[in-house]
């Protein structure tokens, strides 16, 4: 399966490149890449980012400035595979258990869009997204609806099977291999250096 990060994000209010953050000894990307390649996936980078290549391929937007949802379009162009994994960068404390979870509940319920909501809210970003979904997303980006989530449903909405949202709280207290942390950490983004400041 692919699994690819993004890392297009302009990381305005970081005043740095988050993707070149050091985290516990490495940088943030180097954290993706390790977390989708120890959840069995291969790591793609997503974002007009050539100076990442050496860590991963990187597939650049074919709508350059759409924000994350340029992204999603540029990898399911891309892939090859049904089932597709995206993390953001700078979520370096989630457990790649989580991630062979979303698959193996993506697997299961066959819906379009595999998606985590923590306290209520959805984390898009770190979904699985079947190939279908593409039309949908690419008609969001020419309409110039850029919200994830928005054309999210919009596109699931506009398939049979439909978008799986869960509740990480309310499946976790049955898993065993989810013990790295709590999951209000592992979705902790580090938008500014006060963010950052929180997990280190």
């Amino acid at each position: 399966m692919n699994g690819f990060v993004l890392a297009g994000g302009r990381s305005s209010r970081m005043g740095r490149d988050k993707a070149l953050l050091a985290y516990a000894g490495r940088l943030l990307i180097e954290h993706a890449v390790t977390i989708l390649t120890k959840a069995g996936l291969t790591p793609h980078i997503l974002g007009s980012r050539p100076d990442l290549a050496s860590y991963a391929p990187v597939i650049e937007d074919l709508h350059p400035g759409c924000g994350p949802l340029g992204g999603l379009e540029a990898a399911l162009m891309f892939s090859e595979t049904e089932l597709n994994v995206f993390l953001p960068v700078d979520l370096p404390l989630l457990p790649p258990a989580f991630l062979r979870y979303l698959l193996e509940r993506a697997v299961i319920t066959g819906s379009v869009a595999t998606v985590p909501t923590l306290g209520g809210r959805p984390e898009p970003l770190c979904a699985v997204y079947r190939r279908d979904l593409l039309p949908g997303i690419a008609h969001a980006l020419e309409s110039g609806e850029y919200k994830v989530m928005r054309a999210i449903k919009n596109a699931a909405g506009a398939s049979h099977a439909g978008m799986d949202g869960f509740s990480v709280e309310a499946v976790m207290a049955a898993r065993d291999d989810w013990t790295t942390g709590r999951p209000h950490r592992w979705f902790q983004n580090m938008n500014t250096p006060a963010d950052m400041a929180l997990i280190s």
